[in-house]
Formats: C-alpha cells, sequence, structure tokens
C-alpha cells in the first residue's frame, strides 16, 4: 500500500536493527486519513472471505480494526482484553502472548459471549513480528469454534518469523507493508 510505504519511509524510524517506531502516524498519534485507507485497503481485499467480525487486541489494533469493519459493511469490533476488571464475566477465552515491543507476556481475555460459534472472524492488528498476537487471537477464535477469514496487518517485520510461520500453516495473511530490514536506523521495505 503506497501511502503507508511512504509514512514509514517519511516519518518512520528504525531503532538498532529490529525496532519500527511510527508512532507518529499509527499506534501513538493516528493519521486518520492513512488509518481509514488501511481499512478500505484490508476490507477489499477480505471481502472475499465474508468475515462476520473483526477482532484484534487492544490497544493499538482497534483503529485500524474499527476501519476495515466499517468498510466490510459496519460489522463488528471484538477486541482481547490484556487485563483482567471487575466488571468482566469469568466466562472468557483466553491465550497468552508475548510481547516483542514490551517484552512481556500477556494474557489475552475475550468475552464468550462475543465470539459466536461458526462467526467467521477477521484478525487484525498493527504490526506483525514473531506472530505471538496474531497466533493468540487465532487461538481465542479457535477455542470459540469460529472460522478464520484470515489475518491482517498494517506492518510486517519480514525479518522476524512471524508472518512465515502463519502463511507455512495455511493462513489467510495480507500485510500491508512488510519491512525487510533496518540497517543504520533506516527502514528498508519489500516490494509490493
Amino acid at each position: 500500500m503506497e501511502a503507508l510505504r511512504k509514512a514509514i519511509l517519511e516519518q518512520g524510524k528504525g531503532i538498532g536493527d529490529n525496532i519500527v517506531k511510527v508512532d507518529m502516524f499509527l499506534n501513538h498519534r493516528l493519521d486518520t486519513g492513512l488509518i481509514f485507507d488501511m481499512g478500505r485497503e484490508l476490507a477489499d481485499y477480505f471481502r472475499k472471505d465474508a468475515p462476520d467480525l473483526v477482532l484484534t487486541v487492544e490497544a493499538s489494533g482497534i483503529a485500524i480494526a474499527l476501519t476495515a469493519a466499517h468498510f466490510l459493511g459496519d460489522i463488528p469490533v471484538v477486541f482481547a482484553k490484556k487485563a483482567g476488571t471487575s466488571t468482566q464475566s469469568a466466562d472468557m477465552y483466553t491465550a497468552v502472548a508475548h510481547s516483542f515491543t514490551h517484552g512481556n507476556d500477556n494474557t489475552l481475555r475475550v468475552d464468550r459471549r462475543y465470539l459466536p460459534a461458526g462467526s467467521r472472524v477477521l484478525v487484525v492488528d498493527d504490526f506483525l513480528a514473531d506472530g505471538q498476537a496474531s497466533h493468540a487471537l487465532i487461538s481465542i477464535a479457535e477455542q470459540a469454534k469460529c472460522v478464520l477469514a484470515g489475518v491482517g496487518i498494517a506492518v510486517e517485520k519480514g525479518f522476524q518469523p512471524g508472518g512465515r510461520q502463519l502463511r507455512e500453516a495455511g493462513v489467510n495473511l495480507k500485510s500491508l507493508a512488510i519491512v525487510e530490514s533496518i540497517e543504520d536506523g533506516k527502514i528498508k521495505l519489500a516490494e509490493d
């Protein structure tokens, strides 16, 4: 997706050889026009797979999930919570995901009422690195006896194994931009 590629190259920063910092437009400050363009692109790609709902994880996946769901006909968005609260049901689907960025494990939780069995679920997230969040969300969908329509990602770190593993497992994966490498602070993107 050309607009996302341009934003990454012009506003993104490479830190070390494995951190892609795009908080200026994707996960701290949001470029709303770009977010809607990404949602439209994901919706166009997955429309043929007829998702009934979009599943993501809090917090930075929510904006892209919401816009994708809008362009898929205003289908529901369900987001997995990382922390339990006193208002949550005890009847939850759970899966553990290690956060590459934060260096910790998160138990992702979704109330069972929000994932009806047989639903066609599209997983959407902002980043794909090792694939931990995607695998956890897929596990939650499987626990709910839902059908995985696919996984839509804004930025994939192609130099980490998550995307390759999902593709090898036969997952219908669409990444809007793939970072090939980071060299001397410069982000190099894979060709479309």
